[in-house]
């Protein structure tokens, strides 16, 4: 799998200052940031219903844009696949490959092979493109 992301983020990088009327990977890099994060959450979101409907095949092919777009986001943020396994990689030595890091380091007792990490720092909310959010009373 990993061969098949690295291949699609060169694809990306090669794309990226291609003409936007004719590259969708061009004119997502145009548009910037928010519209990339924008792509990659509509996918995850369409990914996640078609799993929850239990549509495979829609899965699959949704699953395929969500890579595509998540590995757009990737190039614009300066994050190449590399970077990504090796964070995999020390998750593994922590954890297992098969679990996710906890928030908050509560859950986590310090071993000699695994001392104690701080918790990671809360990122704050933030519209995208500028929409106003707003609270509900």
């Amino acid at each position: 799998m990993s061969d098949s992301l690295d291949r699609l983020y060169r694809a990306v990088i090669a794309a990226k200052d291609l003409d936007p009327s004719t590259s969708r990977t061009a004119r997502l890099f145009k548009r910037g940031p928010a519209k990339m994060a924008k792509k990659l959450a509509e996918e995850a979101i369409e990914v996640v219903i078609d799993a929850v409907n239990g549509n495979r095949d829609a899965v699959v092919r949704e699953s395929a844009d969500l890579l595509y777009n998540l590995t757009v986001l990737w190039a614009s943020a300066g994050v190449c696949p590399d970077d990504v396994w090796a964070e995999m990689q020390r998750r593994e030595t922590m954890l297992g490959i098969a679990e996710k890091l906890p928030k908050s380091t509560i859950k986590l007792r310090p071993t000699p092979a695994m001392p104690a990490i701080a918790p990671p720092a809360r990122r704050p909310i933030v519209a995208i493109e500028g929409r106003a959010v707003r609270k509900q009373r």
